[in-house]
Formats: structure tokens, C-alpha cells, sequence
């Protein structure tokens, strides 16, 4: 199983630069970030400074959308950096939550998202696609290569991801809900005609490694996580919205816990202290985080391999992130 670290471009750049160096040393496989252009720095910028100062990350956007970017921009760039760096680049994508919303928009439809992952991919590859009824190539890309990793919830999106995209990204660690999406998924993927184990499965959430498993340290470890809980909200608030509160074609593990949401605010998107987020339970956070010692965290990252995930992403938006870095890479990413 590979491990990532995912940060948000807070300023100064050069912090987010170093720790995505400390992570490359300490064996992480894939420097990702968020991608929010009103609330943090522009990610394609940090990520040339993270290549030329690592020698193996490979880095991308968790995730990036169809709408903030024309598609064609968004394939040079990807396609530049895997020119200057040797094809160390991924796209995670999706319909776009903090990045369209908080400047009044909505989300991508997934017919637009798709035709984005198309596009986008074709011409970071050196292909000729069609884009609004023009053909285009990129005539300078040689031997590029962009994997498409797309996130999703809802079961047409997860139609769409194991139909379409290189990879699976879930945001949430929950070893129920991550085997109920895994499964679709793959079932999406057979359909297709595509062998279902060809599609990259990324399990995001945040980890908090805590010195022992007390009362006191893993309360501590929730408040620092209990955003996740807020920010996974935002989405089945969308499926709920769109499915009902109790469709059979959406899990209640997954919608159940949002039922005393009031609203959210993107000023506090992605940290530890959202007020937004008092109503997240204990118990969602405990199964959408990674909370407490060295053995905890193994032993969940066990059930995720033995589950079919290939990447665990480190959400590290909290007061611990060098510590976090430091614990996977002496003690945890070793012994798996």
C-alpha cells in the first residue's frame, strides 16, 4: 500500500514545499493538495517547486474540478510538468465543491465532468480530441502520461469512476462505506468491459497519531478531525438532496449523521476547529479518521489493503502534521 499526504496551499508556499520534501524522505509515494483557488494559493505553481525538489513524489490535485479551469489549460499544465519532470504528475478530479461554491456556483454535472476527464487526459497524452467542436493536440507532448483518479459518493458517480477514470479516490476511511464503494466500482468497471482491478483505489482521510489511546489524547485527535466529518457532509447533503433521505441506493451509514446540519461556511473549510461541524458525532469521526497510536493505525490500514485499496492519503490538516509525517514514516510506513 502506498501513502500520501495531502495539504492545502496555505501561504507561505515554501512550508508546503518543505513538507512534501520531509514526506518524499520519509517514504511517501504522492504529494497531493487541495485545489480551491479563492480560498488557498494556486497548487499548479507549488507543485513545479515540489518537483524540483523531490526526486520520486508524484504530485496532482485532490481534487481539482471541470469548471475553474478551461480544460485545455488544465492538460498543458499537467502536461508541462510531466515534461520538465519525468510524468510525476496525476489528476484527481471531481464536480467541484469548495472551488465553485464558494464563488456562488455549482458543481460540475457528471456528463460535464466526464467529457472534462476525456479531454483533459487525451491531450496530457499527446492525442487529438475534440473540444466544443475543434480538434486539438498539444504538438509538444511526447510520451506523456496523465492517470485520471476521480472522486465520488453517490452511485452514478461511482458508475462513472469505475467506468471511466485510472482511479478511485473516497474521502472517508470507514471500512464499511469504503468496501460498499470499492464494490461498485469494480461492478461499474466489469460492466464496462474493463478488468475491474485496473482501476487505482485512494482512501483519503485524516490521520491523527496519538502517543497512547487515553480518554484525553483521543478526544484531543477528534476536535483536530472533526472538520472531515463537516467537509464529507457538504457531499451527502448533495446525495440527500438528490436521492432522498432513505434510498436504497445510497447507504444510511454514510447519510444518516447529517441530519442536524445546519449550513457551512467555506471560510473555515478544512480546519480543525470548523464551527460548522458540531454536529458531527464522535463516532463518525472515529470511522471516517485514522485516530490513535502506531498499532491503530496499522490496524486499520490492514483492513483498508485487505479491502483492495492501494493508497492511503493522509489528510494532515491539524496542529500534529511534521509529528504525523515523522510517525508514518519511522514506524508505519516500514511495517506495512
Amino acid at each position: 500500500m502506498d501513502i500520501g499526504l495531502v495539504l492545502q496551499t496555505d501561504p507561505p508556499a515554501r512550508l508546503v514545499v518543505e513538507r512534501m520534501r520531509r514526506a518524499e524522505a520519509a517514504g511517501f509515494s504522492h504529494g497531493w493538495t487541495f485545489d480551491s483557488a479563492v480560498l488557498w494559493q494556486e497548487p499548479f505553481v507549488i507543485y513545479s517547486q515540489i518537483l524540483a525538489q523531490t526526486e520520486r513524489l508524484t504530485v496532482g490535485p485532490m481534487v481539482t474540478n471541470p469548471s475553474t479551469r478551461s480544460w485545455e489549460v488544465t492538460a498543458s499544465t499537467f502536461a508541462t510538468l510531466n515534461d520538465m519532470f519525468g510524468n510525476r504528475t496525476v489528476c484527481g478530479i471531481g464536480r467541484g465543491d469548495s472551488a465553485m461554491r464558494v464563488a456562488g456556483r455549482q458543481p460540475a454535472t457528471l456528463a460535464r465532468l466526464s467529457e472534462a476527464m476525456r479531454v483533459i487526459k487525451g491531450l496530457a497524452e499527446g492525442r487529438s480530441v475534440e473540444l466544443d467542436g475543434t480538434e486539438l493536440q498539444l504538438p509538444w507532448v511526447r510520451d506523456g502520461r496523465l492517470p485520471v483518479w476521480m472522486a465520488a459518493y453517490g452511485p452514478k458517480a461511482l458508475a462513472l469512476a469505475g467506468h471511466q477514470a485510472d482511479g478511485y479516490i473516497l474521502q472517508l476511511a470507514d471500512p464499511f462505506l469504503t468496501e460498499y464503494m470499492i464494490k461498485a466500482v469494480r461492478r461499474a468497471a466489469a460492466e464496462a468491459g474493463r478488468d475491474p482491478s485496473s482501476v487505482t483505489i485512494c482512501v483519503a482521510a485524516p490521520a491523527y497519531v496519538t502517543a497512547d489511546d487515553s480518554p484525553a489524547a483521543l478526544a484531543h485527535a477528534r476536535e483536530q478531525c472533526r472538520w472531515f466529518g463537516g467537509m464529507v457532509g457538504n457531499h451527502v447533503a448533495d446525495l440527500v438532496r438528490h436521492y432522498g433521505e432513505h434510498s436504497e441506493l445510497v447507504p444510511e451509514a454514510l447519510t444518516d449523521y447529517i441530519k442536524g446540519r445546519q449550513g457551512y461556511d467555506y471560510a473555515h473549510h478544512g480546519r480543525a476547529g470548523n464551527p460548522d461541524t458540531a454536529f458531527v458525532p464522535d463516532e463518525i469521526v472515529d470511522r471516517f479518521c485514522l485516530l490513535g497510536p502506531v498499532e491503530a493505525q496499522l490496524a486499520r490500514l490492514a483492513r483498508l489493503r485487505e479491502l483492495g485499496v492501494d493508497q492511503f492519503a493522509v489528510y494532515a490538516m491539524h496542529d500534529a502534521i511534521e509529528p504525523t509525517i515523522d510517525a508514518y514514516g519511522s514506524e508505519i510506513i516500514p511495517r506495512l
